[in-house]
């Protein structure tokens, strides 16, 4: 019996073991993607501008009211 319940864990760990050190098959570099090519030249096409936004005036910052449980919060801290 103590040979069986021996046996059982031996095999469990030893799975166990494999498992873990086993080499990860699915790891690869990832590729670099060519660019798009014409369909009737054949030459690369080069990429179109993306449009860029128009920049707005920072926002001013706005004053925040502070609670009377922020205010005790901070004076027991």
């Amino acid at each position: 019996m103590a040979d069986l319940v021996s046996d059982i864990v031996k095999n469990v760990v030893e799975g166990v073991l494999k498992e873990i050190l086993k080499k990860p098959s699915s790891k690869r570099a990832s590729r670099r993607r060519q660019p798009g090519r014409s369909a009737t030249t054949g030459r690369f096409v080069k990429k179109k501008a993306k449009a860029k936004r128009v920049a707005t005036a920072p926002r001013k910052q706005q004053s925040r009211r502070r609670t009377a449980a922020k205010r005790s919060r901070q004076r027991t801290s």
